[in-house]
């Protein structure tokens, strides 16, 4: 499948100051299928909007994709407490991603209050569905809800055998109830009643205080020169902000 290069240049690394990064972006000539999907995840691609990409920067190989071997998965004893405190209270409902007044709110608080955006304009309806709704693979968002209100939304990539964690977002307020984590244990659950292998976390940097929570969840492999590693257990570093 023959892939149009939409984007590559260098740019400002957003994960460690001072580096050089390269993201080509890459548009494909239709929608993927599961299958693909699979393979792509495989090859160490994310995607963003209708297109795929892969680190290619100049002089760093600090990033490093991660995945999660989902039969295999056991949560540590903080991942358990997460979950402890949500269930029975934080309801979870699956469907289509969308855009909304009420999802722009809860993203921009989330990016602004969570020192997570690198720019002081908030995401508009715009942006928003051009970078978490249209899609070139199939995708599904998570939204979770403390009575009627919207508390923290996932958006999913799911393959045949796989399934990608585009980007979590959640309410600020809602801190205390650890949803990052929280919100990874419900997936991974999600993932094992679908049978699925592989719950991918997007890009590991260990030097990188907002992917480096990405290591506490075991057993996983990272990506390391273009072959998928066994990594060693490691404490978790606590709550995520996001995926990458």
């Amino acid at each position: 499948m023959l892939f149009r290069v939409v984007w590559d240049e260098l740019e400002a690394c957003p994960y460690l100051p001072g580096q050089i990064a390269r993201f080509p972006l890459r548009l494909p000539p239709r929608m993927l299928t599961p299958d693909e999907l699979d393979a792509r995840l495989a090859l160490g691609e994310r995607r963003s909007g209708r297109m795929v990409y892969r680190t290619q920067c100049p002089a760093c190989t600090a990033c490093e994709p991660l995945r999660v071997h989902v039969p295999s998965f056991v949560a540590s004893s903080s991942q358990r407490r997460a979950l402890r405190r949500n269930e029975g209270v934080v309801r979870v409902e699956v469907g289509p991603p969308d855009v909304s007044d009420e999802r722009l709110a809860l993203y921009n608080r989330h990016k602004q209050e969570r020192g997570l955006s690198r720019s002081d304009e908030p995401l508009g309806p715009i942006g928003y569905r051009a970078w978490l709704v249209d899609s070139c693979v199939p995708t599904r968002e998570l939204r979770y809800y403390v009575g009627e209100k919207l508390i923290a939304v996932s958006i999913l990539d799911v393959g045949r055998t796989s399934v990608s964690s585009v980007y979590h977002y959640f309410d600020p307020d809602e801190a205390r109830r650890s949803m990052g984590v929280y919100s990874v244990i419900r997936e991974l659950a999600w993932c094992a009643e679908a049978g699925v292998e592989w719950y991918y976390l997007g890009l590991y940097v260990r030097d990188c205080s907002h992917l480096a929570y990405k290591a506490g969840y075991h057993p996983h492999q990272r990506r390391i020169a273009g072959v998928w590693k066994d990594a060693p257990a490691e404490p978790s570093a606590g709550e995520q902000p996001a995926a990458e």
